[in-house]
């Protein structure tokens, strides 16, 4: 059962500006990079389930994030189904993140109260989302679209939430494009956990990166 409410986890994505992405087999690993983000100030984990037994890996990471790292809320992504879905929020998935729009995950996910985000790449999804319930829309893949397609949307419809994925970077004028067009949040895989990090387990590297990036999050985004 999820620690969160889906109201705390769209509040923790407003107001921390960033979910951190990432996935790995080995577990040790995994609870240092869960260690690192959370002493650099992230307060979301997307785990990005995309290997074999890759639930068995998500169980004992978030037994472990509800025992040493209170407050981080670990959530799923690259989930397809509701079968998927529905067997993350019994291990206690605090949310669910969707490559696709499928209203099937959203039933599964709104049964529970678990906040769900879809990867939209249309009005016409990111409407058809909202109607179905959904609090933050996933642009994705964000690099085809950009900022302005974020900021087209804003102008008639203000509530949308929309954090982009795929396409956004470390560096300050990227985040202050995204930001500035409106996104509620940004989700950043390999450009902040990177492959390096990870080869070279420079935990506390990813710690100040980490840091350093929520910093300029908070610069750039409009008051």
């Amino acid at each position: 059962m999820s620690q969160f409410s889906r109201i705390e986890i769209a509040s923790l994505m407003n107001e921390t500006g960033l979910v951190p992405l990432f996935y790995h087999p080995d577990i040790a690993l995994g609870k240092e990079v869960l260690k690192a983000c959370y002493k650099g100030g992230a307060r979301l984990i997307e785990f990005t389930a995309r290997g074999d037994f890759a639930h068995e890996v998500f169980a004992e990471l978030n037994k472990f994030v509800i025992q040493e790292l209170p407050g981080l809320a670990m959530g799923v992504g690259s989930i397809t189904d509701a079968a998927a879905a529905s067997l993350y929020m019994q291990m206690g998935a605090n949310f669910i993140v969707t490559p696709s729009l499928r209203e099937d995950i959203a039933i599964a996910c709104n049964r529970r109260k678990v906040l769900w985000s879809p990867g939209c790449g249309s009005l016409a999804e990111i409407n058809k989302a909202e109607e179905m319930g959904c609090e933050i829309i996933k642009l994705f893949p964000g690099a085809n679209f950009g900022p302005d397609f974020i900021k087209a949307i804003k102008g008639p419809q203000p509530w949308t939430s929309v954090m982009p994925t795929g396409g956004v970077t470390l560096e300050a004028s990227n985040l202050k494009a995204w930001f500035q067009a409106g996104a509620t949040c940004v989700g950043m895989g390999s450009h902040l956990i990177s492959k390096t990090v990870l080869e070279q387990k420079d935990y506390k590297g990813l710690e100040e990166t980490v840091r350093n990036t929520m910093g300029l999050i908070k610069e750039v985004r409009p008051l």
